[in-house]
């Protein structure tokens, strides 16, 4: 399906070694690795366009402003959207999350209003709407898990009151890897007339998302989970909402005339992209999404279900190993957290680590789910488009000695 060997050899740190051994790099959710037309091009604006965006006339602010605008319209063709104008760049999923908190939700979300929202949110989709709803007197209602660990759409209708303002949930849950059922929950939204705000930050790097197909309202994603720079996110917002928002920031780029009793802001999406923005990280953001156009998202999914069907097979066969989320691969994404009998995940984690091998322990920013399954942390893998077979099953076979050995 697809060439991993060639796409490997795109990747410069993935011939590295650490501890003496083999890099096998199993954290893509936390963040990917950076193909060399990423790390080339984000070089190339610095030694060749640097100059500032829609802020002057001279060649330099020109072809900066070009190729900004161009990065703009290669995301928004990616996700599917009809207009960039609907793309704000912001520095991160979490940032993109706040804005919509800040610019959006305090306007429409008063005293004795809802928000529903899942039991197994990131942090950073959980705590703004927690500080949000304190101020405003409003209340969360939390959609519990379902059959497969998914969050259940049919409990969606019992939540769902005239009080409802908005719905956030998690396309794709980065501990438990489960692919929720959004088409369904945005569909019972609608309904009721409810605006859905997604957190695509595990599934636009590593499915193929379209948000004109999807129909919700907002969606937000990070450029460092898919082969792009730490320090871009993006912020989709329909045209609908989009005039029902403030500007988060304000200043420079976001101003249309200011005197000193007031000012007047920027069309969208200027008008919330104040101050100079990161134009290397969204020129390299643009380029990781070539980088995927190429190889074809779907072809990526591929892939990741082939190693995940694998990794599963094997870690089933580990004596007091146990895996979350939902056995079949076609319900959940390359990442799977587990825990092994006797065994703390930090002192996994390292252990693996002494053999080059990198993963993740903790909490995954998920306290609530943890809760929820009765555990304070696993440990956790997660795959992407660069690694092999081989690297499942060396990873495999190193835990199932661990717990063989009991460390």
């Amino acid at each position: 399906m697809i060439d991993t060997q060639a796409i490997r050899k795109c990747f410069p740190i993935l011939s590295r070694k650490v501890n003496g051994k083999p890099l096998v790099y199993l954290d893509s959710a936390s963040t990917s690795q950076k193909p060399d037309i990423v790390i080339d091009t984000v070089s190339d604006f610095y030694r060749n366009s640097c100059g500032n965006v829609h802020r002057g006339v001279h060649a330099l602010t020109r072809e900066t402003t070009e190729l900004y605008e161009d990065a703009r319209r290669t995301v928004a063709r990616f996700i599917g959207a009809a207009d960039p104008a609907e793309i704000i760049f912001t520095r991160n999923a979490t940032e993109a999350i706040h804005m919509v908190a800040w610019s959006w939700a305090r306007e429409h979300v008063g005293e004795g209003d809802e928000i529903v929202i899942s039991e197994m949110e990131h942090h950073s989709n959980l705590v703004p709407w927690q500080i949000l709803a304190k101020e405003r007197g409003a209340n969360l209602r939390f959609l519990g898990i379902g059959m497969d660990d998914t969050l259940e759409p049919g409990d969606l209708e019992s939540l769902i009151t005239p009080r409802t303002k908005l719905i956030t949930v998690v396309h794709v849950s980065n501990t438990l890897g489960v692919i929720n059922p959004v088409h369904e929950i945005i569909r019972i939204a609608a309904r009721n007339g409810v605006p859905v705000f997604l957190d695509a930050a595990q599934s636009v790097p590593h499915l193929p998302v379209n948000v004109a197909e999807l129909g919700c309202d907002f969606l937000a994603f990070s450029g460092h989970k898919m082969l792009g720079p730490a320090g871009i996110g993006v912020l989709w917002v329909s045209k609908n909402r989009q005039r029902e928002m403030k500007p988060f920031l304000t200043g420079g780029g976001a101003i249309d005339q200011v005197g000193r009793d007031g000012a007047t802001f920027n069309e969208a999406p200027y008008k919330f992209e104040a101050g100079t923005p990161a134009v290397a990280d969204a020129l390299g953001l643009a380029a990781a999404i070539d980088f995927l156009d190429e190889i074809g998202m779907e072809n990526v999914r591929a892939h990741e279900e082939e190693l995940t069907a694998r990794a599963l097979s094997s870690m089933s066969r580990i004596d007091g190993l146990s895996y979350y989320g939902p056995e079949q691969t076609a319900l959940r994404s390359g990442v799977i957290s587990f825990n092994v009998k006797g065994i703390e995940p930090y002192e996994l984690g390292s252990y693996l680590d002494s053999h080059g091998v990198a993963i993740r322990a903790g909490d995954h920013c998920t306290q609530p789910l943890l809760r929820a399954l009765g555990i304070s942390s696993t440990a956790r893998v997660s795959f992407y488009l660069y690694n092999t077979i081989n690297e499942i099953d060396f990873f495999t076979g190193l835990v199932e000695k661990a717990a063989e050995d009991g460390i």
